[in-house]
């Protein structure tokens, strides 16, 4: 297998952009709070380009780091892996010792001692800022919002838990086959993203052939039931 020379953002979202940049490619809910998060593949990439610009200028990583992402499914977590990813830097989905940044929530800083630099999702849905942080930990929302909203990449590390892309981007393919994903579906989804499998069956594998996820959290039945007709769900993933 050719290892690719583009980055696994690039992989997934260049042809959605070419081919829809406007329309729903990530939903968000947490039925525990009421929240509705939608973004488009083009708010998406603005996201993930500020992310990624972070990455680079602001904590000075290259190519081939490696950054732990200690955070839930959630729709800034989509933009964060997509930012690593556009950066070059291998995502890693645990407190890694090797890892030179972590992206964490506030409830997990202390799984992130140890490693050189930390930045905080408060993951509020105004984007407000961690109350209260130690000193040298960054607060996400606070900092992304000064970088760019366009990347050029710089080179590619391997992706996801020492995978290449080439790697993640066939085992996504793979998946997308066997959950009978196509680039018209809208797949309904609570599944975590706590591990590489997890997180490649119902992220990468969506993205990867072009369709858009509706990411439930703390899914209530009743609503999961009214939200396949109002959201136009074609694909259920935990029914």
């Amino acid at each position: 297998m050719r290892e690719l020379t583009e980055t696994l953002t690039e992989a997934v979202l260049d042809p959605i952009l070419g081919r829809d940049p406007a329309g729903p490619r990530v939903t968000y809910y947490d039925d525990a709070t009421g929240a509705r998060i939608e973004l488009s593949a083009l708010t998406l990439a603005n996201w993930a380009a500020k992310t990624a610009n972070m990455i680079r200028d602001e904590f000075g990583l290259t190519p081939g780091a490696r950054v732990a992402v200690l955070l839930p499914a959630h729709w800034q977590t989509a933009a964060v892996l997509l930012g690593c990813w556009w950066a070059g830097v291998e995502v890693v989905l645990r407190a890694d010792p090797d890892a030179e940044l972590a992206l964490v929530t506030a409830e997990r800083l202390d799984e992130a001692d140890g490693i050189a630099e930390v930045a905080a999702l408060s993951l509020d849905p105004m984007g407000m800022p961690v109350k209260d942080l130690p000193v040298g930990v960054t607060d996400y929302a606070t900092s992304v919002r000064v970088h760019g909203d366009q990347f050029r990449p710089g080179g590619v590390g391997a992706a996801l838990d020492g995978m290449t892309v080439s790697a993640v981007l066939a085992e996504a393919r793979k998946s997308a086959a066997r959950q009978g994903f196509t680039a018209e579906d809208r797949v309904l989804s609570s599944t975590p993203w706590e591990t590489p499998t997890e997180l490649i069956d119902g992220f990468v594998a969506v993205l990867a052939v072009g369709a858009s996820l509706v990411q439930v959290a703390h899914p209530e039945a009743e609503a999961q039931r009214r939200r396949v007709t109002t959201e136009r769900v074609t694909i259920q993933r935990n029914a």
